[in-house]
């Protein structure tokens, strides 16, 4: 039976692109004229690796739950959990003592929106940390870092030298959020995933491919 392709974007890139989402769908990204019988034989020649992220889905329990924003819900930061606590009216809506979040009861409809700003905070304040520290350590040079909303990677360098990662990444243990900065401050320098790259990486974090595992396994379950 053919695959079926539940999204097909097409924009201006060069090569095709396939992301199976959380909930197991095929999102395919496509170059805007490329026939669709190529995009086609393209799907079905990766048939094999669609069926084992699936797989990885099914194992890991499937897609996040959708959440409710209510009392004794968990939610990560730096690979911790930490309950939810809904209380009276409070400026700001959300905030964290170090070991719970505080949600105002005039805020829970628009919960998520809250905790996408409050995530995006801390992110932009613990990589940008991370990433002045480990390029010192490691000799490397960047120009600022951006966070973004971006679903299916965990970071890019532009080519002056500007490191993005999704807000997203926080919810990550400190070791794993470590692996994904030094990966992108390598790629100052290699613009590839060439041996020489994957050299670069392990001579500064030996174990990198337990983060590498680790994101595998619960990088679908990084998000609200």
């Amino acid at each position: 039976m053919p695959i079926v392709i539940d999204n097909l974007v097409r924009t201006r890139r060069r090569t095709i692109a396939l992301i199976v989402q959380p909930d197991g769908t095929l999102t395919v990204r496509a170059p805007l004229h490329l026939p669709e019988a190529r995009i086609r034989h393209f799907v079905e020649a990766h048939a094999d690796w669609i069926a084992r992220q699936r797989e990885r889905i099914r194992r890991s329990g499937g897609p996040p739950v959708r959440r409710q924003y209510r009392d004794g819900e968990s939610f990560l930061l730096l690979g911790e959990s930490h309950p939810l606590q809904i209380v009276p009216a409070q400026r700001p809506a959300l905030t964290f003592d170090g070991r719970s979040f505080r949600l105002s009861r005039a805020a829970v409809e628009r919960g998520e929106a809250a905790f996408i700003r409050w995530y995006r905070q801390q992110a932009a304040a613990h990589l940008t940390g991370r990433v002045a520290a480990l390029a010192a350590a490691h000799g490397f040079s960047w120009k600022k870092v951006c966070i973004s909303s971006a679903r299916t990677r965990w970071g890019s360098c532009s080519s002056t030298g500007t490191l993005s990662f999704p807000w997203r990444l926080v919810l990550a243990p400190p070791e794993v959020i470590d692996y994904v900065v030094l990966h992108e401050l390598v790629h100052t320098q290699v613009r590839n995933h060439s041996r020489t790259f994957w050299a670069q990486v392990a001579r500064r974090m030996p174990e990198y491919k337990t983060h590498v595992r680790w994101l595998k396994q619960h990088g679908q379950k990084l998000t609200i």
